[in-house]
């Protein structure tokens, strides 16, 4: 489909509705709805669905990865469906992913959007969504680190999306890595310094 064909109050208004789906606390509201506490206040802080394994409910975690994927995917493939136009649905999708990282309901302070990222990918175009998801799978499998796993797949995702013949996609592609990468900041410098927690592992 041609980019840049929406006109700019239909850009707008997705840009709106993708970040308002983003927001969505998913791991806050089912840990809340299955008794397990305040995220906050539990090893990172996090409302990702890593932090959610922390409290030891695999349930609770396996929901919040699925529902944090599926709400970047669905602002990314309701706008396609809804306007017929790339632009429109890539714009929805980084905004939704905006909202994961920061929801307004939660003063703006979120998750790192991982989840969200891939559902993103899985849903531009599955094949660089399945490339970015086994990244993940080797590196946070290799070093039993979360976000280890999230930086390679991000890495990845750039490269999967050029040489899978997807250049339209690419601004697109490298805005969501840098945003991975910036939303790991501080998981980077643990990660320099060796004191960054493994899966299932107490956050320091």
């Amino acid at each position: 489909m041609p980019i840049l064909e929406s006109t700019a109050a239909v850009l707008a208004l997705w840009a709106v509705i993708g970040y308002l789906m983003g927001s969505i606390p998913f791991g806050m509201v089912l840990a809340r709805a299955m008794g397990l506490g305040n995220l906050r206040d539990i090893g990172s802080g996090n409302i990702g669905a890593t932090n959610v394994l922390r409290t030891g409910n695999k349930t609770a975690a396996a929901l919040t990865l699925v529902l944090d994927g599926a709400k970047g995917a669905a602002a990314l493939l309701l706008a396609r469906a809804m306007t017929g136009a790339e632009d429109a649905a890539q714009l929805a999708g980084l905004a939704a992913m905006i909202g994961h990282c920061y929801p307004i309901w939660l003063r703006f302070k979120g998750g790192k959007g991982v989840a969200t990222f891939l559902g993103l990918l899985l849903a531009l175009a599955w094949p660089v969504g399945v490339v970015s998801c086994v990244a993940w799978l080797v590196g946070a499998g290799m070093t039993r680190i979360s976000s280890m796993g999230a930086l390679l797949a991000a890495s990845t995702s750039t490269f999967a999306l050029m040489f899978l013949g997807l250049p339209h996609a690419m601004v697109w592609g490298a805005l969501l890595t840098v945003l991975v990468f910036w939303r790991h900041r501080e998981n980077i410098k643990r990660i320099r310094a060796g004191t960054e927690p493994k899966i299932g592992q107490k956050s320091v």
